[in-house]
Order: structure tokens, then sequence, then C-alpha cells
């Protein structure tokens, strides 16, 4: 299994994707190989300052550009082909690494992995998913966080399919239950797309769907998946990290505010795009990205991407 990771994506590149490597070093699996994806000098540089030895099982894979948070993530893509991130992800559709990972410009890892690695079959909008805690060490996916900002009913019912598989094949939950984002738990409420959307997902076989679910019941366990346009998700997914931020010095040690410290976490799963595409915060920690590794080797072994297509195929 060879894993790709962006050493130049992320605010504190390339120190803290090279100290989480050396941080996941010692708890992968033997058959596992870490691609740090970026300039060699550089990479060599700083990993002799971090203690992170290149040799088996870490190797390097140039890549002799930069894109930056604040670019133009399509204009990005096009003119900076030598780039981290679409080296990356041209290597993950060659198959020369089994997953990619990076906490580089979100929009420009979105782009380079639809234009270059495409939908699987039957996906018209690959989705970004965001986990939500509850319960004792329990976590529910969100679909999506900001990926689709404008969506159509037939979006969220493939947002819940898309969520669905990875929660089964990657969590072990046999039948997720699905729940739509609402501001009400009757069928009749909320705008027309919510509308929509709850009479299709009714009508989904595949779908566990058990209805609206208000805010409120997020951190109840009421779902195993909730799917909402990117607009509401991403700025769900933002405020959940701003309770931990404002809250994390007034109660250092509490295990519940804890669990919402997105470095636990580590990335996003971006599901519905030909290979596994893992996708970090920009201000991602070392822990972060040996937890996003963690994350990447796991849909790995699933079979993730087999495992949608074959959904998908079966539902058309």
């Amino acid at each position: 299994m060879r894993i790709g990771i962006d050493a130049f994506g992320g605010d504190f590149a390339p120190t803290n994707p090279l100290q989480g490597v050396l941080l996941a070093l010692a708890e992968l699996p033997a058959a596992v190989e870490v691609w740090l994806v970026g300039e060699e000098k550089e990479i060599q540089k700083v990993a002799q300052q971090v203690g992170l030895q290149i040799a088996p099982p870490v190797y390097i894979l140039p890549a002799s550009e930069v894109i930056e948070m604040d670019e133009n993530p399509a204009r990005s893509i096009v003119q900076k082909p030598n780039s981290s991130i679409v080296v990356g992800i041209q290597a993950l559709k060659d198959g020369g690494i089994d997953a990619f990972i990076s906490a580089g410009n979100t929009g420009a890892v979105v782009a380079a992995s639809v234009l270059k690695l495409g939908n699987l079959p039957g996906v018209s909008r690959p989705t970004l998913g965001a986990f939500y805690p509850y319960g004792q060490n329990q976590y529910s996916l969100i679909c999506d966080v900001g990926a689709n900002v404008d969506c159509k009913p037939e979006h969220l019912v493939q947002f819940a399919q898309l969520g669905t598989v990875y929660m089964r094949e990657v969590l072990g939950i046999p039948q997720p239950r699905v729940a739509l984002l609402n501001i009400g738990e009757e069928p009749s409420k909320g705008n027309l797309l919510a509308q929509q959307a709850y009479a299709l997902l009714q009508q989904t076989p595949d779908i566990h769907f058990v209805g609206n679910a208000e805010g409120r019941v997020l951190t109840q366990g009421f779902a195993d998946v909730y799917v909402t346009d990117g607009f509401v998700g991403n700025i769900l997914l933002k405020f959940g990290e701003s309770l931990y931020e404002l809250l994390r010095e007034k109660v250092p040690t509490n295990p519940i505010l804890e669990r919402l410290n997105y470095e636990n976490i580590g990335g996003l799963p971006f599901l519905g795009a030909q290979g596994h595409v893992i996708i970090g915060h920009g201000i991602s920690s070392p822990k972060a990205f040996r937890n996003m590794i963690r994350t990447a080797v796991s849909v790995v072994e699933a079979r993730l991407t087999d495992k949608i297509a074959a959904a998908f195929k079966a539902h058309a």
C-alpha cells in the first residue's frame, strides 16, 4: 500500500506533514509505504531537521511547484502542472499511489480530483464528508461540508448513498441511518430543496432514511449520516471548530470537548471520485497528519472506491 502526502500542503508545510509521517511510522503496517510529494531538496533538508529518515518505507515523489492557499483552484491546477497537488493526484490516477492526502488549497484538491481522476460511474457530484462526535467515541458523517455549495435534491440523495457506503465499509455500521438536516422534523418543513430531497430519500431503497434532523439532535446520535448542501454543512463544520477554539483554554482537559478537536479526526474523505483522497485543514498539526494517514490506510484497506462503484452500479 502506497500513501501519498502533499508535503507542501498546509500553513506549516513541509514541517508538519513530515513530523506527522514520523508519528505515523511507528504504528503503520509493514506493507505501507509513504510517498512525500514536493520539492526534493527541501524535503530532504526538513526531514533531517525533524529526524525523519528518507529511506524505505519513506520515499519522495518530486514536484517543483506549490499551489498557495489564496490561488484560484481551477486556474492553478492548469498553470501549475508540476505542483504537489497535481503531481499527487496524477500519481493516484496512474496507480503509483493508492491514496493521496493534502492539507493544501481545498478547492485545488477538489478540482484536480474531479478533473483528473473523474467521478465514479453514476456519481454526478462527489461529496466532502466531516465527522461529528456523539456518545462514547462515536461519530456521524455529515455530507456535504463545502465541495458543493449549490445542490439539487438528487445530489443530496447521492451524498446519502456515498455516506452510507463509507460508514458501512470503513466504520463497520451494517445499516447506517441517514437523516436530512432541516429546520423541523415534519416532511413539509424547510426550503424547496429540503422538501424535494425528503421525498426522494424516502423512495431510495438502498438508503435507511430516518427523516429530518434538527441541529439539536446531532449530539444525540440520531443518525449515522446527515445530508445537506455544502453551504449549510461548511457553516456547521466551522462552527464546531470554533467551539473547540473558544472553550479549550477554559476546560483544557475536558474529554468531551476534545472530541471536537479536528486533530483527532485528521482529514475529511472526498467521496465519489475515482481514487482515495483525504483533505486536511490548512492548519493541520503533525497529530492531524498522523490521523489522516490512518484514515487513508483504512479507506484503502476497505477498497472504498470499489465498494462505492459497486453500490452505484447496483442502484443504476
